[in-house]
């Protein structure tokens, strides 16, 4: 079908020459996450600290000042008051608000979740019945931090049994290239929350997995076809043999890369809880098509041959 070709079916485009402008701008996104993750962190939310977290409704729009007003002469320190309105608040813009609050702290030995149960009465009352309470969460610092902890070890260990099943279904160079590309897309989609401060919870830890698994989808596409051009063209160098690779499958590439990206479009308006959740796969969709490429694909012209053989044309081209 013609009109479905956003580029020509075949393409001739020397990856392997423009590879150097793409190792600096992929630099330039990791030292950029580096930096932001070390000097500020991550917007945590409530997940992974703990408190208490209320999605309320008004009939009319909310004045963000007052409300928060309201909730820190209660007694509550730095409130978090974000306002919404659309998709699934059915309201106009700002009708809606999401209040998050860290419950007073209590002796030690003291119920701490008759504390937060306690935070969450007291906020009812402060507001009244001119709010419609459509969403609580309570979640307990004991929790949130195993959540936090379990979120990471699910991360690394699902990017390193991808890598090890890269590994053992191509060759171990594949494997290297698969650890670092799908590390990568991870952990610059993380720089990405931490640089505009976006919330970072326990959907986000979500998008990375599925992130990680959308990436290696990918790599292992180009390492596929980088393996059955081994063996159809035994005599021709790694780096033409990526030119070849890559070019062969840019169509599907495209195609595959915004049917993904429209599908998941509408989780955009699906309000605050999926909002975040879609930025982290659409922003993971362009960074892993690129990864696939630039990162997986070029890092085998710095490796041992693949397949162990050594091509001078290979040594030569990438001189």
């Amino acid at each position: 079908m013609p009109l479905l070709r956003f580029i020509p079916e075949t393409t001739n485009v020397d990856f392997v020459k423009y590879r150097w402008v793409a190792f600096t701008i992929d630099g330039l996104l990791v030292v950029v996450s580096v930096i932001s993750i070390l000097w500020h962190g991550f917007n945590l939310g409530i997940d992974f600290t703990g408190g208490v977290l209320m999605e309320v409704k008004a009939a009319q729009v909310i004045d963000v000042r007052k409300l928060r007003s309201d909730i820190i002469s209660l007694g509550f320190n730095d409130p978090v008051v974000q306002t919404f309105g659309g998709g699934v608040c059915d309201t106009p813009a700002g009708s809606c608000a999401m209040i998050r609050v860290q419950p007073k702290a209590t002796a030690p030995g003291g119920d701490q979740n008759a504390a937060e149960q306690a935070s969450v009465r007291a906020i009812k009352a402060k507001l009244g019945s001119s709010y419609q309470y459509r969403r609580t969460e309570v979640v307990g610092p004991k929790v949130s931090g195993e959540l936090l902890n379990d979120g990471i070890l699910a991360t690394i260990l699902a990017v390193a049994m991808i890598s090890i099943y890269v590994a053992v279904r191509f060759e171990w160079q594949y494997g290297v290239g698969a650890l670092i590309a799908t590390g990568h897309d991870v952990f610059v989609t993380a720089g990405f929350f931490s640089v505009l401060h976006l919330d970072f919870n326990i959907n986000t830890v979500a998008s990375l997995l599925l992130l990680a698994g959308y990436s290696i989808n990918d790599t292992v596409v180009v390492f596929d076809r980088l393996r059955e051009n081994r063996r159809k063209y035994k005599r021709m160098s790694l780096p033409d043999m990526i030119n070849l690779s890559t070019n062969q499958i840019a169509t599907r590439t495209t195609l595959v890369s915004a049917a993904t990206a429209l599908s998941v479009v509408p989780l955009l308006f699906g309000g605050p809880v999926l909002l975040n959740f879609s930025v982290a796969i659409l922003f993971g969709i362009v960074v892993g098509t690129f990864s696939s490429t630039y990162v997986a694909a070029m890092l085998l012209l710095y490796m041992p041959a693949v397949g162990g053989k050594t091509d001078t044309k290979t040594e030569e081209a990438t001189a």
